[in-house]
């Protein structure tokens, strides 16, 4: 678990929409019945070698199949940086689907929290967010031991909107199995989970549990996981909760000092460290949201979006074999610094696919942008009574000093060339994509 904030620098909130993704430490229950993993890689295993396997699925393009470094390195293309220790990572850009750099890409490893990207980008359609649900003891039956939890009480009613606040800023495994109770039960849902990466051309991909809690034969890959960050922030609430700092939670209904029932509210903080910061690392200019995962076997996993004078890139880097403390978003933030100086100079080594029903679609901007609200809802991104705070404008230092990065945020449709027809499989844009510019070189 990352160490707490020693301090956090006041935020002002500029939002026109949200955006985007990454996960925490978690856990799950015993491993469930699901469909067997697709045959497009070697099988997976619960304690992944060091070494990647000789061969791994081309999705995307046939370098992305190859161990090790892809990159074509050319003039003027900076050079990748030297020390980052993860056994899987790749660079995107959002929008255009281009791989711009990668290492084992199609690597099968355990996800951790991450793979709560696609268990979102799955249920998060089905519930309005003002819909409400009390919690009984069979919704938080079969979590694993040490799963990480948001406070989810027996007895207690809770919205959708609470819910999905639970999962995205505290990674919380019991709202995920309250979430996949609402959803008629564990299996069920993992099912639908293992057919919507299917849908996505997620191929390395197979679904155990729904929280990402390490169970056999439960792996992904930051190919697959970056496809999940994608589709998600397709979906106007996926961006919302994603980039979500700050946010009020219920908490336990008791009787005060006076006899009289109440019910106070705590205060939750997004444990994505690229986005909330801690004494030993700054919130990233232009982040945009993240989904993290820690667990013993899978080490640390992240998914991460960030924005910078107009261009929009995912990064995704699983366990980093150094073990340095926040080490997995340092070399997430060194990758995204490269790609901001590469991009548009390096050629790609391959490129994200569309799901599979929007291959032959071309991309209408914007008309997606509230397809994916929670249950068709509003898209009201505070909720009743919520006092969710979505991404900052300033940054916590550590030595106290106070110093803020100023984050400007813009909102509107990513810019398509006029009169332009894209492929989807070539041109995906993120619909109302929170803009975030920085000082940062």
């Amino acid at each position: 678990m990352s160490a707490p904030l020693k301090k956090t620098a006041g935020r002002s909130l500029l939002v026109t929409s949200a955006a985007v993704l990454s996960s925490l430490a978690l856990t799950a229950p015993p491993a469930l019945a699901a469909p067997s993993p697709s045959p497009s890689g070697p099988s997976p295993s619960t304690s992944p070698s060091a070494t990647p396997p000789a061969s791994m699925s081309t999705v995307g393009g046939a370098r992305l199949g190859q161990a090790g470094t892809q990159v074509n390195l050319a003039s003027g293309v900076p050079v990748l940086p030297k020390d980052i220790t993860a056994r899987s990572w790749i660079v995107t850009d959002a929008e255009s689907g281009d791989v711009l750099a990668s290492h084992n890409a199609h690597w099968r490893l355990p996800p951790a929290s991450t793979l709560k990207m696609l268990f979102a980008d799955t249920v998060l359609p089905k519930f309005p967010k003002t819909e409400k649900h009390k919690v009984v003891p069979s919704d938080l039956a079969g979590m694993g031991a040490g799963s990480s939890l948001v406070g989810i009480k027996e007895g207690e009613t809770y919205t959708v909107h609470d819910l999905w606040l639970g999962v995205f800023l505290r990674s919380g495994n019991d709202a995920v199995h309250v979430l996949s109770a609402m959803n008629k039960g564990v299996a069920k849902t993992v099912a639908e989970m293992n057919e919507h990466a299917e849908e996505l051309q997620a191929l390395d991909t197979h679904v155990v549990s729904p929280d990402g809690y390490d169970a056999p034969g439960q792996v992904s890959s930051a190919y697959d996981l970056t496809l999940f960050a994608r589709s998600g922030l397709q979906k106007k609430d996926f961006r919302e909760y994603c980039s979500t700092v700050t946010a009020k939670f219920p908490g336990e209904t008791k009787k005060d000092k006076k006899g009289k029932t109440v019910r106070k509210p705590f205060e939750i903080q997004n444990t994505n460290r690229l986005l909330s910061g801690d004494y030993d690392i700054s919130q990233y200019p232009g982040i945009a949201g993240v989904k993290n995962g820690n667990t013993t076997n899978a080490g640390s996993t992240f998914t991460g979006v960030a924005e910078r004078n107009g261009r929009v890139l995912l990064v995704t880097v699983m366990h980093p074999s150094k073990e340095e403390h926040n080490e997995v978003y340092k070399e997430t933030a060194q990758l995204f610094d490269w790609g901001f100086k590469a991009a548009g100079k390096v050629q790609p080594v391959g490129e994200l696919v569309p799901p599979k029903g929007a291959a032959q679609s071309s991309a209408q901007p914007g008309a997606s942008g509230e397809a994916g609200q929670a249950g068709g809802g509003s898209g009201d991104s505070a909720g009743s009574g919520s006092s969710a705070k979505p991404v900052a404008s300033a940054t916590a230092d550590g030595d106290s000093r106070g110093m803020e990065t100023a984050l400007a945020i813009t909102g509107g449709l990513l810019v398509l060339l006029a009169g332009a027809a894209f492929l989807v499989n070539r041109r995906w844009p993120l619909p109302d994509l929170v803009r975030r510019r920085s000082s940062r070189p």
